[in-house]
């Protein structure tokens, strides 16, 4: 059975704000992830926190997504960004630790 998506502040906007090609290759290796496997190209960001993982997507321009699975209930989006240079950018980072905590806080408040 597929695990269900959530998204996690404004990752589902940032996603849609991608070009059409990059969106639907996002969609499918999100599906993956749903579906318990790996997505095609992918890497651990354990700067952003543990189990986090980022979806490398390759196209006209580079697209990143910060994911975590390791709930039963869901898999989490927490960042879908353009990535500019060969660095992940400081920002997108701490945004990505700062919806991890407040995922994190929100799981506890409720008990998960």
């Amino acid at each position: 059975m597929a695990k269900d998506l959530a998204w996690v502040g404004r990752s589902l906007e940032d996603l849609r704000a991608f070009p059409a090609e990059a969106r639907r290759e996002a969609g499918h290796q999100l599906h993956l992830v749903q579906l318990g496997l790996e997505p095609d190209d992918w890497r651990p960001m354990p700067s952003v926190g543990p189990g986090v993982v980022e979806i490398r997507i390759h196209d006209e321009t580079e697209h990143r997504l910060f994911y975590v699975a390791n709930y039963a209930a869901a898999a989490y989006v927490l960042h879908a960004f353009e990535k500019k240079s060969q660095k992940t950018a400081q920002r997108d980072i701490d945004l990505g630790q700062q919806r991890f905590k407040g995922l994190q806080q929100w799981r506890r408040e409720e008990g998960l």
